[in-house]
């Protein structure tokens, strides 16, 4: 729980005014808590960032490295939602708790359900966007995914017995997904490129029916298949088990449009989807109190458990159908691709 006192400390050690209304709890974010201030100066919003994973190793530089590359977004006229600088920082901390701030922007985020063809396109559209800006000729080294499943199972058998069953049922294949995410790393086109990092739908905000992005702690350098995988799979509909292969093919289709043309074995790029077991190793986490701050976050931590092990059996089991639809894509794609290449040499041809 959040005091007045702290919200209050933060208005008046940044000269941000004094509270119009009660702060209000927004809701939307897994991982730290966001919160709606009212002013005598403005409207915020305040992220207050979550202690447990301040409390990694590597945090700051990952967090400075992604103000860097938010600045770069918005040198290249990206739609984003920039984190205030005061004082010469991004990143502010009041008794030992970290925070950003952001001037409010009106808009709404859209429910999955409620994610459209033309909303599709707009967002494939804008990650390749974020993709071009720079890019180099090297593989994206990152690690692979090692997680001993079995001793997981054993500590929830222990003292999170709401989730235990689950996991030692799907236990195969979570072994199996990973020694598939491992395979495809090996075989991504070596490319690497700014990446957003969490671009899925709660994280882009509509004004006026366009977009803009928010919360961009994640963006660093990646490899732009992947997250454009990853992201097509959740545009269209992936989180909520409910896949539409319309969607999936105008997302692909738009960024392919952007971006240019490029070839993937889509074979391979399907083990990259197994990358939420490193989300639900987060979870997990959480839910045993290992990375966990308070009981609110634990049963946060549950849930996503949940959610995030049925989205792992549902992506399993609709593997024939995804990639059938994918080389589909690729055929139609090419079909009129190729005549269009040829049709513009021949006209290049006449001029010279």
């Amino acid at each position: 729980m959040v005091s007045n006192s702290m919200f209050h400390k933060i208005l008046e050690d940044f000269n941000l005014g004094t509270l119009t209304a009660q702060p209000q709890r927004v809701t939307g974010g897994y991982m730290h808590k966001m919160y709606c201030l009212e002013t005598t100066t403005g409207k915020y919003a305040l992220k207050l960032l979550n202690p447990a994973i301040m409390k990694r190793p590597d945090v700051f530089p990952n967090y400075q490295r992604a103000e860097q590359l938010e600045r770069v977004l918005q040198e290249h006229e990206i739609p984003v939602v920039p984190a205030m600088e005061i004082n010469g920082h991004k990143m502010q901390c009041s008794d030992n708790q970290y925070f950003y701030i952001f001037h409010w922007l009106e808009g709404r985020t859209l429910r999955w359900e409620e994610i459209r063809k033309e909303h599709c396109q707009i967002a494939g559209t804008v990650l390749a966007r974020i993709h071009k800006i720079e890019q180099s000729d090297q593989p994206f080294i990152r690690n692979e995914i090692c997680i001993d499943w079995d001793t997981y199972i054993e500590l929830t058998n222990e003292s999170c017995s709401e989730v235990a069953d689950m996991l030692k049922n799907s236990r195969e294949l979570f072994y199996k997904g990973q020694n598939q995410f491992n395979t495809a790393l090996k075989k991504i086109p070596a490319v690497t490129c700014i990446c957003d990092g969490d671009m899925d739908c709660k994280n882009v905000l509509w004004v006026n029916e366009n977009p803009v992005i928010i919360d961009l702690e994640c963006l660093d350098y990646g490899n732009p298949f992947m997250e454009m995988f990853q992201l097509a799979l959740g545009w269209s509909g992936f989180v909520i088990c409910h896949m539409d292969y319309e969607l999936l093919k105008t997302f692909i289709s738009s960024y392919h449009q952007e971006y240019g043309s490029f070839q993937v074995d889509w074979n391979a790029l399907y083990g990259i989807g197994f990358i939420w077991l490193e989300w639900l190793e987060y979870n997990i986490k959480r839910a045993l109190m290992i990375e966990c701050e308070n009981e609110e976050e634990r049963e946060l931590g549950i849930e996503q458990v949940r959610q995030t092990t049925q989205r792992i059996i549902y992506y399993n089991s609709i593997k024939e159908e995804l990639l059938r639809t994918l080389q589909i894509y690729c055929e139609e794609y090419w079909c009129e691709i190729m005549p269009k290449a040829a049709s513009k040499a021949n006209a290049i041809e006449k001029l010279k």
